[in-house]
């Protein structure tokens, strides 16, 4: 069984910017999404996959993986996925031995930037870095699925 432990918070200051080591474009579409569980296809530049997520709490969630063909993805998000899409820009930024994901929506989620760490255990200690802000990993509206539903820009 796959799982993922993740926290997610808001941003303080760009200054984690001068830090970014490397970025790749995202667009990724729901074909189910809910309370706990979600279905999802990813484009992360030359790949594509299927993401199937439950929910277990605000930061622990089981998460299976699947490659699939880039033209299938392609068709799943023009002609299946539900809308809006999701389209972002993810920041790579290491600090103090923690990869920190950095997600800068685009489209209708514009002006919205998270950054997300994932841990090996919930009690996980790290290293908070300074242009971190508030934590809103318990916040269902920062769920990806959330904002394919409601976006940031409609709050």
């Amino acid at each position: 069984m796959a799982s993922e432990i993740e926290r997610k918070f808001l941003l303080g200051s760009d200054a984690w910017r001068t830090r970014v080591s490397d970025r790749v474009h995202l667009v990724q579409g729901y074909l189910s999404r809910g309370e706990q569980s979600a279905i999802r296809v990813r484009i992360d530049g030359s790949k594509a996959q299927l993401n199937i997520k439950q929910a277990l709490d605000g930061i622990h969630r089981l998460e299976y993986e699947y490659p699939i063909p880039l033209e299938d993805a392609r068709e799943i998000l023009e002609h299946v996925a539900l809308r809006p899409l999701i389209d972002k820009t993810r920041h790579h930024v290491m600090h103090e031995g923690h990869l920190w994901e950095i997600d800068e929506f685009h489209g209708e989620n514009d002006g919205l930037i998270v950054a997300e760490i994932e841990l090996t255990d919930p009690d996980e200690s790290f290293v908070v870095p300074d242009w971190l802000g508030e934590e809103v990993s318990h916040d269902r509206r920062y769920y990806n699925s959330s904002l394919s539903e409601l976006p940031y820009t409609k709050w």
